[in-house]
């Protein structure tokens, strides 16, 4: 496997350069082009009205609204590439049950993630928990943060989907590197399972490995 050391970097690689290309996604710049951050117009902007006296190159467009019932485009990348970091919030009262994130990576059909946002960073409930490791970060203020490397060969793309009964607001970042991908490189995987109320004395399934490579890197409950 010949590893590009800039497609999933940590502290043992971080002094070996690499001619991977980071870009970054977000409200700002949806496309993730070099310079394309901050370059929305006063009156195009999300936050027009509160930065209606700073123009461009200002931050006047940094979140998004997703109506009740509707889904959302976070990104979709053009690969080979990998997925770094992942950084969402949102604004107001809202149910992150009710809030579904899914990645299809390589145009499959079955997302390889879908799962409440809170659960996803390892608040269940749809309470907010500080949670401090190295994958998984969740800062005071509901930032939520992940780190997994999500690499892919074509195609990344990331929704999100408001089952809620109230508008959603979403602050987004997603960084991720252009650089070539092993063959041999699994994709990131995450699913939400329930079982409520689970029977006195029965199972509940967390892994079902009967079929496939892969490798298991966790489970959080609640």
């Amino acid at each position: 496997m010949n590893l590009s050391p800039g497609l999933a970097p940590n502290l043992s690689t971080l002094f070996l350069l690499s001619e991977a290309r980071t870009r970054s996604v977000s409200p700002e710049n949806p496309t993730g082009e070099p310079g394309g951050g901050a370059r929305a117009k006063v009156g195009e902007g999300s936050a027009s009205r509160a930065a209606r006296d700073l123009g461009e190159g200002w931050k006047v467009n940094p979140y998004i609204v997703v109506p009740a019932g509707q889904t959302a485009t976070l990104a979709d990348i053009a690969g080979p590439g990998c997925v770094q970091h992942f950084w969402i919030t949102t604004g107001g009262n809202v149910s992150w049950r009710d809030t579904i994130l899914r990645f299809h990576w390589d145009d499959t059909p079955v997302p390889s993630v879908e799962c409440p946002l809170g659960d996803f960073f390892a608040c269940g409930w749809g309470r907010y928990a500080q949670v401090s490791a190295l994958p998984v970060c969740v800062n005071p203020g509901r930032a939520f943060n992940c780190y997994w490397p999500m690499p892919f060969h074509r195609r990344a793309r990331v929704t999100i989907e408001n089952a809620g009964v109230e508008d959603l607001v979403v602050y987004y970042q997603i960084t991720y590197a252009e650089a070539p991908v092993p063959e041999d490189a699994a994709y990131f995987h995450a699913q939400f399972r329930r079982s409520n109320p689970l029977p006195y004395g029965s199972v509940h399934t967390l892994l079902d490995g009967a079929s496939g490579r892969g490798q298991y890197v966790g489970t959080y409950l609640a």
